[in-house]
């Protein structure tokens, strides 16, 4: 598998691709986002990572600050912009109440959620899939975005957000705020 991920190394999706470039979504006002788990561009620990590169699916704590006081709803958003393919791969999709500031460790479990969370569809499945590039594809970022809502999304089209398609969520946002961390993992 090392030997794909040569082959592959040049071809990334592109941060252009991010829910963070979504004209819809490309709010100018900026809130902080941390986490006690890791540094803004630095590496998640392999327990962040996927079961099957050896970690155990959970996401990392997070932590913000100084959302609207008008937002009725946010939007949580974990892409890959470094995959091999046409658009980032979504790694996870969340809805959360507005009075929720933080989110501990595992709280974007599809089994069991954190207190005010929604867990939609990604592409991989539901709830937080962790970091599992090709080996030898070098450092992937996986770009944590929140995204304050002035108006909840309630309906997608004819869908509920629960059975959308990702990109069709995040068409149907419309952000007054937002704020991202990035963390990176790599397996060699």
């Amino acid at each position: 598998m090392a030997i794909l991920g040569k082959l592959l190394r040049n071809r990334r999706a592109g941060e252009h691709g991010l829910a963070w470039c979504l004209p819809n979504l490309a709010a100018e006002s900026l809130f902080p986002i941390s986490s006690p788990d890791f540094a803004d561009e630095s590496a998640l620990d392999q327990v962040h990572a996927a079961k099957r590169a050896g970690g155990h699916d959970r996401s990392p704590a997070l932590a913000w600050s100084g959302i609207p006081s008008d937002t009725a709803q946010l939007l949580l958003v974990v892409e890959d912009p470094d995959a091999p393919m046409s658009s980032p791969i979504v790694h996870c999709v969340a809805l959360l109440e507005p009075t929720v500031t933080e989110l501990a460790q595992g709280a974007l479990s599809a089994a069991s959620p954190g207190s005010g969370v929604r867990i939609l569809r990604s592409v991989v499945g539901r709830g937080y899939h962790g970091p599992a590039p090709i080996k030898g594809h070098g450092p992937h970022r996986y770009v944590f975005q929140l995204f304050a809502l002035p108006e909840a999304v309630h309906r997608v089209g004819r869908r509920t957000p629960e059975s959308a398609k990702p990109r069709a969520v995040m068409g149907a946002a419309k952000a007054s705020a937002r704020g991202r961390i990035v963390g990176v993992y790599e397996r060699r």
